[in-house]
């Protein structure tokens, strides 16, 4: 296994600027875009049943599936910015070492998970929100979804992660991709009548079949390039070494925080919508899932080139790594520019496309400009965040999660309730990125200053 593959060095040494970068974050942020696509699957063909039951079903067991991320981030962007970085100083004891940690932690906390749902389901059901209509619906599709499919879930995101640290991304993307395309086609044969007429919990199934299937495409692709991959699976890999564990935890703990604090947000949000009604609450998820497209593109787009900033981080090559930053704040805040302006003019035909409802396209329409506002300053939050990742600096992307929500965004939502009853909602987020990525540019520039200064 100690080989020094001179094509993947090639990529993060060589190769211009430019294509380094569209090579790393153009299959990552396809991968994001069939995320999105597969989010939308589920509420679509169950939605297509009619049925409010199996809707609030796949609705109410969302977070519990949103908890996963937590560990995807824990161990998948920690181990993967320590490989990376462990690259750049051509450490390849560590960059085995690291993957091993990360990927034999994500496993049992799967199983871990699993096993604590399934003892206490009856208790998580109520934590759910769910009422004597829906608590068997949403069971269904937790069993399939949680009690069998915590670790596959888990470790399928895990180890596109650790793929994507060397550089493969298309392979990592394949991966994830497989597995998002297998749901939408299962999903319409396991929840619809024509089919095996499950409902939501046809739903389930069909999520826990695809993750095993990318499972199944990474421990092949593992297997196939044993010979010429530095990510390592081997038991005897396994251990607790300490600069490891800090190294790993460093970076993943803030990342999983940053995750718990997003699902907090969005809680609150849906709690203060709910007030106004059923029609504001579909008329704000709508507009949520829209805006969420260019903003998952957007974040596959920073996690892409994260192993590019790693790499040239830990080989001290400040030139290359500050121009990838460059390069890719101009591409990034571009395109959040242009669906800004798309959805502002184009807002009440999207969220017709959606409900046909009269009363919904005029809250979601108002909803979609207030919120699409938030996508060139999320771009810059974004890359700052990525670009701290990268670099291993876990208490910066810590001080910027806690900043975002519980500094500005959480507060935003109550002052601007209060102000501009409902509207004010879609603004919140605005309000928080436009101080946010002031003081992420602000922090970049400081960094790469220090960070010249300390190659002079």
């Amino acid at each position: 296994m100690g080989m020094t593959s001179h094509s993947k060095t090639a990529l993060f040494e060589e190769k211009p600027v430019p294509e380094a970068v569209m090579k790393l974050a153009v299959p990552t942020m396809i991968s994001s875009l069939v995320m999105v696509i597969y989010n939308l699957s589920d509420t679509y063909f169950v939605g297509m049943l009619n049925d409010p039951i199996q809707n609030a079903a796949v609705t109410l067991a969302a977070p519990m599936l949103l908890a996963f991320n937590a560990i995807n981030n824990l161990f998948g962007v920690g181990s993967s910015s320590m490989m990376s970085r462990a690259l750049g100083r051509k450490d390849y004891d560590t960059v085995y070492r690291s993957s091993a940690f990360g990927f034999y932690l994500a496993l049992f906390c799967g199983i871990l998970f699993s096993v604590i749902y399934t003892v206490f389901h009856g208790s998580f059901l109520n934590l759910l929100g769910t009422s004597s209509d829906t608590a068997a619906a949403t069971a269904g599709y937790l069993k399939w979804t949680v009690t069998c499919g915590a670790a596959p879930a888990i470790l399928n995101v895990v180890m596109a992660y650790l793929v994507r640290s060397e550089g493969a991304t298309l392979h990592a993307s394949i991966g994830t991709m497989s597995g998002c395309l297998l749901n939408i086609l299962l999903d319409p044969v396991f929840i619809l009548p024509w089919g095996l007429d499950m409902g939501a919990t046809g739903a389930g199934l069909a999520t826990f079949l695809s993750n095993c299937a990318a499972c199944i495409y990474f421990f092949i692709l593992l297997f196939v390039k044993r010979k010429s991959t530095y990510v390592c699976i081997r038991p005897s890999m396994f251990g607790f070494r300490k600069d490891i564990v800090a190294g790993v935890c460093g970076v993943g703990i803030p990342a999983a925080i940053q995750n718990i604090l997003n699902v907090t947000g969005m809680t609150i949000l849906n709690n203060f919508t709910s007030s106004y009604g059923s029609e504001a609450v579909a008329a704000m998820g709508i507009a949520q899932k829209i805006n969420m497209v260019p903003l998952y593109i957007a974040q596959g787009f920073s996690q892409g080139i994260m192993p590019l900033i790693s790499y040239n981080y830990a080989s001290k090559n400040s030139k290359r790594m500050k121009q990838a930053t460059v390069f890719s704040m101009k591409v990034s805040v571009s395109f959040m520019t242009v669906s800004l302006l798309a959805f502002h003019f184009g807002a009440g035909f999207l969220v017709s496309l959606f409900m046909k409802n009269e009363a919904i396209i005029a809250y979601g329409s108002q909803f979609l400009k207030g919120l699409s506002l938030a996508l060139p300053f999320l771009a810059l939050d974004f890359l700052a965040v990525g670009v701290f990742t990268a670099c291993g600096m876990g208490q910066k992307t810590l001080v910027f999660a806690v900043l975002r929500k519980i500094v500005l965004e959480i507060p935003a939502l109550f002052v601007l309730d209060k102000l501009f009853p409902l509207y004010g909602l879609a603004y919140a987020q605005f309000t928080a990125e436009l101080i946010l990525s002031a003081i992420g540019l602000i922090v970049l520039i400081r960094l790469f200053k220090n960070f010249n200064a300390g190659l002079a």
